[in-house]
């Protein structure tokens, strides 16, 4: 999509998660894409106009291309839903599937549509000062896979916390874009325990101790691992510990047994033995 045009927009229903905007396909057509990016878990696609398209992809949103008038029995690439296993795949659909909502028409041929079964994904669009002033960019954290988030500027948050680590990591403000799942794993590559409380990775005079830059190590390497894999719960399950309840701890000689807690309403799975 990036330096292409817009040409149209077709909103198959009303909502998605919220309603769409009255002028949400009027704003968006015509307009060049100038960049597509990420924050944190929202994808922005900046355009001409100045205006932002911010976008989340909920817990079932995917995207799909296909070439402008091949939507009968033509083959497609299907990108990063969770029937891909982590690979794009050929495949054959009559007109629109009905979890198609949004379908863009670009000025190279191609089709991008939006598909949803669960509808909590949104799209919105923005204007500059509006991207400045939402709520939920302007609280984010750091970007963790950035090359200057360290163990510095985790302690900064963490330091003056006294809730557990893993309540902490999930939280957005202190780092963006961390899952529930990738909290749990990333713990455990580090060995510590989601349970421990937050400021203890943190020295008196704020300094991050050794274990949280242990931390931060783990935190990167769960990340690039799952993008470069394009992991999906349910498909290949190539976790550690999320979801492992019962079963042996992974790690070399440790003997533990998976366990699984609830805190702030979500699970987390970790091994006492070796998270510490």
């Amino acid at each position: 999509m990036a330096g292409k045009r817009i040409v149209r927009v077709v909103t198959r229903r009303g909502n998605l998660r919220y309603e769409f905007l009255p002028d949400f396909a009027r704003r968006l057509e015509g307009q060049i894409v100038r960049s597509v990016r990420r924050r944190a878990k929202y994808l922005v696609i900046e355009l001409g106009s100045g205006d932002a398209l911010l976008m989340h992809l909920g817990m079932s949103g995917s995207f799909r291309m296909m070439r402008a008038g091949a939507l009968k029995r033509a083959p497609y690439e299907h990108v990063g839903h969770y029937e891909d296993a982590g690979h794009p795949f050929t495949g054959c659909r009559d007109e629109y599937d009905k979890h198609d909502h949004v379908v863009f028409e670009m000025s190279n041929g191609t089709v991008v549509i939006f598909n949803d079964p669960r509808r909590f994904g949104f799209m919105t669009v923005l204007s500059p000062a509006e991207m400045q002033e939402h709520s939920t960019l302007a609280a984010l954290g750091p970007e963790p896979l950035a090359r200057r988030f360290g163990g510095t500027d985790l302690a900064k948050e963490l330091g003056r916390r006294r809730t557990p680590l893993k309540i902490a990591l999930s939280d957005q403000r202190v780092v963006a874009g961390l899952g529930n799942i990738y909290v749990s794993e990333a713990l455990h590559r580090a060995g510590l325990s989601p349970r421990r409380r937050a400021s203890t990775l943190v020295t008196r005079t704020g300094e991050p101790r050794p274990a949280l830059d242990d931390l931060v190590r783990a935190i990167k390497d769960v990340l690039r691992v799952a993008i470069r894999n394009q992991y999906r719960t349910g498909v290949n399950d190539p976790f550690l510990v999320y979801d492992r309840e019962g079963e042996r701890c992974p790690r070399r000689g440790c003997g533990g047994t998976i366990k699984r807690i609830v805190q702030g309403g979500r699970s987390t799975f970790y091994c006492p033995v070796c998270q510490t």
